[in-house]
């Protein structure tokens, strides 16, 4: 028996006994395989009436085979255009401003030393994520109509000098979409910074502040480049989503005025789906958000292992 195959006998000898000490851990990951399994995997099978002609009167293998039309259709669509740059423009802001914000706070946070304020403030940037986007869109609704609590304060700090309708001109759209959806997210995004913060070894700390290091030097060269694995997991994971605009939110708060500059894919694919039964057009547009983001996803993977050397695999 070779060197090789002795050593390989006995990594599997090793696995087998780590899988036989975990069993049970083990077999409370199969409810999740399960779940998803018959939520997840097996609904993909219908993205195969992308390339069919289906009638929800008819069964999909009853359907005729029609190629590419769907997505053909959808770029020669009047619409591709004013969809595409919605989408990415709303997508890019939260990217280039919305993302670094939870970095900046919980390193705001973590350099609170009074613990009450510090929970106090936590908890506070915690709870609108915990509102549904029902809920905060009747709110914002109400605070940003011309005669709301945002027009009536910024008056009073003569920001404007009279009301203004944000959700009623299209140009307000991508500053309402990136400043509510920051709001909401802000304290709960940031918990996985400030855990990764927490762990960082108190000892370069220490040994930094005796060096005469001031808080900033310390965030520079001590903080940020600790946690640079969990930014470039996060971005990997922001980056993929580009083309997610956060249906929830944009759905909740379009209207007929502000449409021009409201409508992105995933509220497209609802209206063309959901409203006028186009079944097979809208897969296809679905599925042309799904490559796309594979391929963000692969290049930012890629990106990031060949810069920071961290990566998702």
């Amino acid at each position: 028996m070779t060197e090789k195959s002795v050593q390989e006998k006995r990594k599997k000898s090793v696995t087998m006994r780590r899988l036989m000490n975990q069993k049970y851990l083990q077999l409370m990951v199969i409810p999740g395989i399960i779940w998803m399994l018959i939520f997840n995997y097996i609904p993909m099978g219908g993205i195969i009436i992308a390339f069919k002609k289906f009638k929800i009167t008819k069964s999909i293998a009853e359907a005729p085979w029609v190629g590419l039309k769907y997505f053909e259709e959808f770029f020669q669509d009047s619409n591709f255009s004013n969809i595409m740059v919605n989408t990415l423009g709303i997508s890019l802001l939260k990217l280039i401003i919305g993302f670094p914000l939870p970095i900046i706070f919980a390193l705001l946070i973590n350099e609170i030393r009074n613990l009450k304020f510090k929970k106090i403030t936590q908890t506070i940037s915690y709870l609108p994520h915990f509102l549904s986007w029902v809920v905060l869109g009747g709110i914002l609704t109400t605070w940003l109509n011309s005669t709301g609590v945002i027009n009536v304060l910024f008056q009073a700090l003569h920001i404007t000098s009279g009301p203004v309708s944000y959700l009623g001109d299209p140009k307000y759209f991508w500053g309402v979409a990136l400043v509510s959806d920051s709001w909401k997210e802000l304290g709960w995004s940031a918990i996985i910074y400030l855990a990764a913060i927490s762990s960082v070894d108190q000892q370069l700390y220490e040994a930094a502040t005796v060096d005469g290091a001031t808080k900033i030097q310390k965030i520079f060269k001590i903080t940020l480049p600790s946690i640079k694995g969990t930014i470039a997991i996060m971005l990997i994971l922001q980056v993929s989503g580009l083309l997610n605009a956060n249906f929830d939110q944009i759905m909740i708060l379009k209207n007929q005025i502000n449409i021009s500059r409201s409508q992105v894919i995933d509220t497209y694919v609802y209206q063309v789906g959901m409203s006028l039964g186009k079944y097979s057009y809208a897969t296809a547009v679905s599925l042309f958000k799904s490559v796309i983001a594979l391929f963000l996803l692969l290049i930012a993977n890629f990106s990031s292992k060949r810069l920071l050397g961290r990566s998702l695999y």
